[in-house]
């Protein structure tokens, strides 16, 4: 599949994003936004998928990533900047659709809300994995929150300082640290530990690969964080406290597209503290309005789209078929 999609660099926005393209030159367009530790690969089932059903699958990797530029200064990683990034690439890659299609995971699900919540004009509609929509608290930065809640060792805690876990991560090796990230499916908060692995486990522990993940992938993804480093990716941890205070004047606004959620029953992320009560006490409907569908996967973990592809690829399409002309759709179907 790899080979068949085209690659390309378009500058925007003051940088050089590289970007991953397949499927019919005028068809709608998916913007595809991957997370942290990850890179437009991610996607590959989803673009495979969703251009064979008559999509234009656009997946970038974002500033920091891959063989994207990472600007040097920590501050360069704000949801401003990122959302601009893609603003930018879209003028170019669909110059001609007002609005496209989105589906962001982990970090990029975070970027993808600020994208519907900056500009809804450009989201005809989202499918948003794993991290719910975070209304910002205007009397809680998010940094003190987060220790006052996890303490010192939580894993989002451990990166805010530059350069220091990027030096213990260079002790236990980029490969180990991606698979460890990678295989991570315990319902609970990441703990980092100084000289530990994770969540305190002895460094030498041994990490199996499940299924959904091979080892070509894993040495993709390493090939590129050799090259790049971790830096790009944890400065977006390092900006969230900025970014409390970039959105002030966004401060219980609602985000107005139409939406769907999905999230497995094993991320940490839906079983952290509040998450379950906010969907089901109607905080997550009241700041999502046109929330249409909401799933919970049983038995998946954070990494959805690449452990369950075929399911994520059926959701995808299912969902954004009913905000798209039938006219550009072959005569196919996902089963």
């Amino acid at each position: 599949m790899a080979s068949s999609v085209e690659h390309r660099t378009i500058n925007v926005n003051g940088i050089n994003i590289h970007v991953a393209i397949k499927g019919p030159v005028n068809a709608p367009v998916i913007l595809f936004i991957h997370g942290f530790p990850q890179l437009w690969y991610s996607w590959r089932h989803q673009i495979e998928a969703l251009s064979s059903l008559g999509y234009r699958a656009v997946a970038p990797d974002l500033r920091g990533y891959g063989d994207t530029d990472a600007p040097a200064d920590v501050t360069s990683y704000t949801v401003l900047h990122v959302v601009g990034d893609l603003i930018g690439l879209l003028d170019v890659v669909a110059p001609n659709q007002e609005s496209v299609f989105v589906v962001g995971h982990d970090w990029g699900a975070l970027i993808a809300w600020h994208l519907s919540l900056f500009r809804p004009d450009r989201v005809k509609a989202l499918v948003n994995l794993s991290v719910l929509f975070n209304p910002r608290n205007p009397s809680r930065k998010v940094i003190a929150t987060l220790k006052a809640v996890y303490g010192d060792d939580y894993y989002v805690n451990r990166f805010q300082e530059p350069g220091e876990i990027e030096a213990e991560f260079a002790e236990i090796g980029t490969e180990k640290v991606l698979k460890e990230f990678l295989t991570y499916r315990t319902p609970a908060p990441l703990f980092l530990p100084k000289g530990q692995g994770f969540n305190g486990k002895p460094l030498d522990t041994p990490v199996v690969l499940p299924s959904w993940l091979s080892e070509e992938d894993v040495k993709y993804y390493t090939s590129k964080f050799e090259q790049k480093g971790f830096t790009g990716g944890l400065n977006y941890y390092r900006n969230l406290d900025r970014n409390w205070e970039l959105t002030a004047p966004w401060t219980g606004a609602q985000i107005k597209v139409p939406v769907k959620f999905i999230v497995g029953d094993q991320d940490l992320t839906y079983n952290s503290p509040g998450a379950k009560d906010y969907i089901a006490k109607g905080g997550f409907k009241r700041d999502v309005p046109f929330l249409r569908d909401l799933v919970v996967m049983e038995g998946v973990g954070h990494f959805i789209n690449e452990e369950k592809p075929e399911e994520i690829s059926k959701h995808i399409y299912d969902f954004f078929q009913k905000y798209s002309s039938l006219a550009w759709f072959p005569s196919c179907c996902i089963c």
